[in-house]
């Protein structure tokens, strides 16, 4: 007499159709061709799929842009520190967003949130004590130190001026004109010392006109220069030591650049003041030897077109 089994199953567990039974089915991971990648985060990330995605090369973003490739490397690998300053990354992130057409405040604010945390990770590892002496994190910019030591001569020259004022002016208590009066004796003082420069012989009070020269004081200085009508005359990353000069029937000639104060200049042989003691850019600042001698009997440096963050 034969003995009945299970419906579909044989005698040894196994179904019908081949599977073990209470056997697990194994998954091998895969997700599928209808899995969706993971969206860029970064801001380099995003402008990087958005170039790609347009089927632009760094090459012809640059093109585009007039930013060098080795910059806009730099930017799609979110390394900001690389960049000489806040206002190059700020900057290059947008002009890069406005070319790939995406959302040029959301790239900007993107960009400034990762320099934050960036400064913040150099903060705390600077903490732990884990940078060297010399590690370049450590040193301040350009642009803090000169405010540092501007501010550290203005309290200096402060306190010696009161000192003078109130100690060494009188025994009694000083008078509330004193003040005044040093200042209006300083200006006559300074009034005294321009005529006096005035009436010496005609070259020593300073130079009248000539050719308009621009010298690098440092490496990779980028600077354009163009004349009234926009047309270009010179741009490129000038070496320390580079001179250029300006043409002289150039109409109108104006500059660019975002290292003002690595440009000296003179004219017809004569310096005059730079277009900026500080890290920032300029812009359609004229370059006439006119008007550099104007801005040099009026000030200097303080007239020029900045451009901030």
């Amino acid at each position: 007499m034969v003995q009945e089994t299970d419906h579909g199953a044989t005698p040894d567990g196994e179904d019908m159709d081949g599977d073990v039974s209470g056997g697990d089915v194994m998954d091998d991971g895969d997700p599928g061709p209808d899995a969706v990648p993971d969206e860029p985060r970064t801001a380099g990330e995003r402008l990087h799929a958005a170039r790609e995605a347009q089927g632009l090369t760094l090459a012809q973003v640059s093109a585009k842009t007039r930013i060098p490739e080795r910059h806009l490397e730099t930017v799609e690998a979110g390394e900001f520190s690389q960049l000489p300053g806040r206002t190059y990354a700020v900057g290059f992130a947008r002009t890069y967003a406005k070319t790939v057409d995406l959302d040029q405040q959301e790239i900007v604010e993107l960009v400034r949130q990762e320099m934050g945390v960036e400064e913040t990770g150099r903060v705390a590892e600077t903490r732990e004590g884990k940078l060297e002496p010399g590690d370049p994190t450590r040193v301040p910019s350009r642009g803090l130190a000169l405010l540092s030591v501007l501010a550290l001569a203005l309290l200096v020259s402060g306190g010696f001026l009161f000192y003078r004022t109130y100690f060494v002016a009188g025994s009694g208590p000083g008078s509330l004109l004193t003040a005044e009066q040093q200042r209006e004796a300083a200006a006559a003082a300074l009034e005294e010392r321009m005529a006096a420069r005035g009436e010496g012989a005609g070259t020593a009070a300073g130079p009248t006109g000539g050719a308009v020269v621009f010298t690098a004081l440092e490496e990779d200085t980028w600077v354009k220069f163009y004349d009234a009508n926009g047309d270009q005359l010179m741009q490129k990353e000038m070496a320390k030591g580079e001179r250029y000069t300006v043409p002289a029937d150039a109409e109108g000639p104006q500059v660019w650049t975002g290292r003002p104060f690595a440009l000296a200049i003179t004219v017809g042989g004569q310096s005059v003041p730079k277009l900026s003691e500080v890290d920032e850019i300029v812009k359609d600042v004229p370059v006439t030897a006119e008007a550099l001698l104007a801005r040099a009997q009026s000030g200097g440096a303080g007239e020029a077109s900045a451009i901030g963050q």
